[in-house]
């Protein structure tokens, strides 16, 4: 457990559709506190099953549980290392809204097809920051959303770092804590069939499909990732995790098996 005080806390300049989580740094480290659910919990088992796959170590973030103590309340949350090197975190939205004074993603939603949207979303990054490895880079985060169900990658959660010089960076991947269902309190609570829910799961980024988005971003960009876990790495992972209960052990196992069955071309 660690404690954490009132001149830890952090805010960020990005807006999640689940409501803001409690975030802290100190000493290079950063913390979040559960919001609605087990949001620790899926960071800590998406990021250490990212390291069974062909996505780079330098590519996504490494998450492990936590106890926080803060303000004489105990939270379950997560802890990270400060992945920014110094660099300033900026949202597509921020990015784009700067630029041109109007929302991403309402431009992107009034565009008509798939593929039109994503193109004009890689292309509008590509073309602002020269970035120019952008969509796979968004195919990799359509492919991790669909296996993990994010619900919550928008344009307010889509990041790119910037330096002091004005250039720009891939980010590395992170904030996956909505996904897995972990949101218990308002649309996913405990005891539901978790079967009938994951179909109830919706994607934001170009549409609210992750089954359309990822194909859409196969098609234009080729495959994004390939996964190597099983079920015996997902059951010792949960095993070595001592903040969270059974229960939602057992229902984020059931979740990620699933998940390996209906994306089965994903894994080798």
């Amino acid at each position: 457990m660690i404690e954490l005080f009132e001149s830890d806390i952090k805010q960020e300049g990005r807006r999640s559709s689940k409501g803001n989580q409690l975030k802290w740094e100190t000493d290079g480290i950063w913390y979040k506190a559960d919001y609605t659910g087990y949001e620790g919990l899926s960071e800590y088992i998406i990021s250490h099953l990212l390291q069974k796959s062909s996505l780079p170590k330098a590519k996504y973030v490494l998450y492990d549980t936590e106890k926080i103590f803060y303000k004489a309340v105990t939270y379950n949350g997560c802890k990270s290392a400060d992945f920014s090197g110094g660099w300033q975190i900026i949202t597509l939205e921020r990015l784009f809204h700067e630029m041109y004074g109007r929302s991403l993603y309402k431009e992107i939603y009034s565009i008509t097809g798939l593929e039109n949207r994503l193109q004009f979303l890689v292309g509008e990054v590509e073309r602002t920051t020269g970035i120019q490895s952008f969509g796979k880079y968004i195919c990799e985060l359509f492919t991790l959303d669909a296996v993990f169900l994010n619900e919550d990658r928008h344009t307010h959660n889509i990041s790119v770092l910037m330096n002091n010089a004005g250039d720009y960076r891939l980010c590395p991947i992170y904030d996956n804590g909505a996904g897995l269902m972990s949101d218990t309190t308002m649309d996913y609570p405990l005891g539901i069939d978790i079967y009938k829910a994951i179909d109830s799961v919706r994607s934001k980024t170009i549409c609210d499909s992750f089954f359309d988005q990822l194909c859409t971003a196969e098609k234009l960009y080729g495959q994004g990732m390939t996964f190597f876990w099983s079920a015996k790495d997902v059951e010792e992972l949960l095993e070595a995790d001592t903040v969270y209960g059974d229960s939602i052990k057992y229902r984020v196992r059931d979740i990620l098996l699933e998940q390996r069955r209906k994306y089965s071309y994903l894994f080798k």
